[in-house]
Parts: structure tokens; sequence; C-alpha cells
């Protein structure tokens, strides 16, 4: 989810479930070692418990990125063999790295030894058209002996050449049988299941054979998802409104174009907030204005809600009966 779910993404979806574990784009070591890390680490106290994601293959530069992470406040260090990138195999990390136990088994090891928080990974299923099982029980059990416990496992294989990033999320088949063997054959760990969870429905029955469900894709394209999942989950949690979710997010909003934040990457994630409804088309269109937005007025997040709902709608519309779930920083 690399330039997907940067900190405005995660900001939007807590909104939406309280209670989900969220997970950081990819960020890779050299980024931290070399580049400004405030601007991939910074993150607002409401989006606990957030996990930071990591892409490298060096145990020493890894253990230095997990500590940073420790310091800036996160919840859990994941490190990502999952991707299947021309970028991320050039740089000899992501899925490629499934290929290599010993080394991964190190950088878990590094990693751990470096701090206090859980180390977890995010990995597929096999290598190209390999669909041998034995091949990710033994990567797993490499790291199992190394103490890792939690294991992200998208259920596909990463077919490293000739398929884009996005052929490799359709294209290999879904293998939930493999996971579940997982499951099986690694009965103390906690086995999270990625992959082909389009919708609610999906997610919900997966999350009765697996520890957990990650969501992706589905959560980007239609993010009230996430309030489906959390309410079937968590049925005593309130969660907010669509009107109340615009005030917190027109909020947010104001505070980050202050601090320099262009309005057009807030409001990214929202666009589809409203799919299903009557004039959403109306709503991605003037959120996605590049005229509109180059104003960078946050008011726009409230005009297009009024667009949405008719000129009848006015701000006593957004006085909430309950403060929205970690609404502010």
């Amino acid at each position: 989810m690399i330039d997907v779910t940067d900190r405005h993404c995660r900001f939007f979806h807590r909104l939406l479930a309280p209670r989900a574990r969220l997970y950081t784009e990819m960020i890779t070591t050299g980024a931290l070692m070399h580049g400004n890390v405030a601007r991939h680490l910074d993150f607002d106290a409401a989006e606990h418990p957030v996990a930071l994601q990591l892409g490298g293959s060096e145990p020493d530069a890894l253990a230095q990125a997990a500590r940073l992470g420790r310091q800036w406040g996160y919840d859990e260090i994941n490190l990502n063999c999952g991707c299947p990138s021309e970028r991320v195999q050039r740089g000899a990390f992501g899925a490629c790295l499934m290929a290599e136990p010993a080394l991964v088994a190190d950088c878990i090891k590094a990693m751990q030894d470096a701090v206090d928080i859980p180390v977890t990974v995010k990995h597929r299923l096999g290598l190209d058209y390999d669909d041998s099982y034995d091949f990710v029980r033994d990567f797993v059990g490499h790291l199992y002996e190394v103490g890792c416990r939690v294991f992200v496992v998208h259920a596909r294989n990463a077919v490293l050449k000739g398929l884009s990033p996005k052929d490799n999320r359709e294209i290999p088949p879904l293998r939930y049988d493999a996971v579940r063997r997982l499951k099986q054959d690694f009965p103390d760990c906690v086995i999270v299941l990625n992959g082909g969870l389009a919708d609610a429905s999906q997610s919900l029955q997966a999350a009765e054979d697996f520890h957990g469900v990650m969501l992706g894709r589905a959560a980007w394209h239609t993010p009230r998802v996430l309030s489906e999942v959390s309410l079937r989950l968590w049925p005593a949690t309130r969660l907010p409104t669509d009107a109340q979710v615009v005030d917190a997010m027109t909020r947010y909003a104001a505070d980050q174009v202050a601090a320099g934040v262009p309005l057009r990457v807030i409001v990214r994630p929202m666009l589809g907030l409203v799919n299903g409804q009557s004039g959403a088309r109306r709503w991605r269109r003037m959120l996605s204005d590049p005229r509109q937005l180059a104003a960078n007025d946050p008011g726009l997040i409230y005009e297009a809600w009024r667009t949405l709902h008719g000129p009848d709608r006015d701000r006593r519309d957004f006085e909430p009966d309950v403060e929205p779930p970690l609404a502010a920083a």
C-alpha cells in the first residue's frame, strides 16, 4: 500500500474502525537512514494501535529502523516480505526475501533485539509458480525458530517477473487452504489472512477461520467496509455517522493545512466514503477537482457534503450525538 496508507489515510480509517490495527505503507530502511524521518514516521495519536511496516534486507539497518519506530511510538514493527514490485526487487527486499529465509530470520532477530514491541512479518505463500506448501511452511518455520509469532499471510504467490503489482493482486490463485494449514502447523502463532477480501461478508467469514484479517484495497475503495466489519466484531462500539466523519476530517484538515499539508493529500482517502449513495459521483468530483483543491480550503469537504445532500444542509447537521471516536489529535 505504498503511497496509499499514509498518516492522513490512517486517521480517516481510524474514525471508521476505532479498534482495528492500522499499518503504515511500507517504508524502506534507506528512507529512514537518509531521508526526512519526521515526514515518514510522524503520526497522530488517534491512530493507535498502529504498526510500522518496514522494507529492507540488512539486519543492522532494520534494527536501527525498528528503534526509530519504537522511539516514535509505534505499537508493532512489521517486516514486508510480500511486495512483488520490480522497484522493491531492485532493493533486494519485499517478496523476493522469501527465497532467503535464513536472512529474514536474522533480520527478525536483529529487530527483536532492538525493540521491546512485537516484530511481525507479512509474506506471500510462495514465489512465481511454485505452489509447494513446504516452501511457505519452511519459511514460517525459520522465523518461528527465532521467536516470531505473528504472520500476516497474503494467500497468493508473488510472481516476480512478468506480472505487475496489480496483476499480482489478482492473477495468482488464492489458496486459503494453505493458510489454514499454517494455522494448524503453528498452533501457538497468530495467523492473519490477507488477499481477496473484497467486502464485509467475506472478511467476517474469514475472521471465523483465522486470528484476524487484513484489508487493503477494499478499505481504500469502499472505506465503510471497515465500519461494517467493526460493528460485527465489536457490536458495543459506537461508530460516527458520515456527517460526523466529515466534521472530524474537516477539523483535522484545518490543522494539517495550517501545518503546510496540501488539502488534496488529506481528502484523497475520503473519495470512497459515500460510494453507493446518491450523489457519490458529485462528492468524488468535488474532492478531486484540482482547481478547487488548489485553494487549500478545508471548507471544501463541508461544501462537498452539502452538495451531496442538497442546499438545505447546514452545520447544525454536524452536531454529534456522540463524539467521533479519536477525532482529535
